[in-house]
């Protein structure tokens, strides 16, 4: 990888920093800093060649044309492309991490797009992993917290066949997010390291889940 490339990765690093250190809801720089750490470790596992700079500015930006984080997603769509631009990147770069930061989405599963790229397959891949495991289960209650969405609710059972706008409603509980988002996530992995990776977290949230509803029931 060039000087310049080294330079524009730090000059991303910091626009992403100032841009998600304070935010609260489990897409902070944090989420940012494993997501990178996940796509290196799975990158250098696969076979073929993965261009590592594509890789590490699609994790690092992955987050910030997020629906979520944004007003409408055409601002965080414009955000992503201004900075790409104003760091006088190949038109070819530019254009690969446009099209893996706002195609990754899980979007409750309505997102149909397939990542053409091994490098999007990757950076995919690493993201989905930082919403599984025990990192996954911390997340998805501070997000609960965040949005004011309760823990648990017996009375109220997991949604199938989702809009997105029936997704996003926050009318579910923490718990319903495992079943209608988490525990899904093991089926969608792109890659080899991804699908062991998943399988391992995946088994982590099924014990905790049986640990939850034993404690919860006052059975142990």
């Amino acid at each position: 990888m060039n000087e310049q490339k080294k330079q524009i990765l730090n000059n991303t690093k910091e626009f992403v920093f100032l841009t998600l250190n304070n935010e609260k809801s489990g897409h902070d720089w944090f989420h940012i800093q494993r997501v990178v750490n996940l796509t290196k470790q799975i990158a250098q596992q696969e076979i073929g060649q993965v261009d590592a700079f594509i890789c590490e500015m699609a994790a690092l930006l992955h987050d910030i044309p997020d629906e979520k984080l944004n007003p409408t997603p055409e601002i965080g769509e414009q955000r992503v492309i201004n900075w790409l631009e104003s760091q006088s990147l190949a038109a070819v770069d530019q254009t690969a991490i446009l099209q893996i930061v706002l195609n990754l989405s899980y979007k409750g599963g309505t997102n149909n797009v397939q990542l053409e790229t091994i490098e999007g397959k990757i950076v995919q891949d690493a993201d989905r992993l930082d919403a599984m495991g025990a990192i996954g289960i911390a997340r998805t209650m501070i997000y609960s917290g965040n949005h004011g969405r309760p823990m648990h609710d017996p009375a109220k059972k997991p949604r199938t066949n989702l809009t997105l706008a029936e997704y996003r409603s926050n009318e579910d509980t923490a718990i319903m997010h495992f079943y209608e988002k988490l525990l899904k996530l093991k089926d969608t992995m792109n890659t080899t390291t991804g699908k062991k990776l998943a399988n391992e977290r995946h088994l982590f949230m099924e014990d905790y889940l049986k640990e939850f509803f034993a404690e919860w029931q006052g059975e142990k």
